[in-house]
């Protein structure tokens, strides 16, 4: 069976991740540094942020954070949990004719995942509106793990693995 969609777990801040929440998740297959993992459904916070991925982090993580630190209608403060995603954000381009450029990346969608019990119908409401709430259906997924601070050449280099490990019959 080949896996379709990948994500990479990026650290991009060192934490101690043992005592940090995850959504529930089966391992259902396992490559040297690759997981193929099902998880269960899960909700999160996120936003969507403009500029490079650096940018992005550093511009979605105080947003994120004030609203699990108790930024949200009822001050109601929840625990950190793991993984934090960022997934890049395709340009929405009106239409019209000719189409001369391809949609590119511009930004990215920043997610921390709300911890086990919390979704986002009995979630506290944010309080900056860019914060919004969405429920994760189950899915499957291709993960590589690594540590050490976030660089473009660290995250190509774990992408380009995970990548040629996915392509192969998983």
């Amino acid at each position: 069976m080949r896996t379709t969609l990948c994500i990479l777990t990026l650290l991009i801040f060192p934490m101690t991740t043992f005592a940090t929440e995850e959504p529930d998740y089966k391992v259902v297959q396992k490559f040297e540094d690759i997981e193929v993992r099902e998880y269960v459904a899960y909700s999160v916070a996120e936003v969507v942020v403009s500029g490079t991925a650096t940018e992005a982090g550093n511009l979605a993580f105080p947003m994120l954070a004030g609203y699990i630190f108790g930024k949200n209608k009822g001050d109601r403060k929840l625990a950190m949990t793991a993984p934090v995603t960022q997934t890049a954000e395709p340009v929405k381009l009106e239409m019209t004719a000719p189409v001369t450029q391809p949609a590119v990346p511009t930004g990215f969608r920043v997610q921390f995942v709300l911890p086990k019990g919390v979704s986002r119908t009995n979630a506290p409401e944010p309080l900056d509106a860019r914060v919004t709430l969405r429920d994760i259906e189950p899915n499957r997924v291709a993960v590589i793990r690594y540590s050490g601070f976030w660089s473009v050449a660290n995250y190509s280099e774990h992408l380009d693995k995970l990548q040629t490990e996915s392509t192969r019959d998983m």
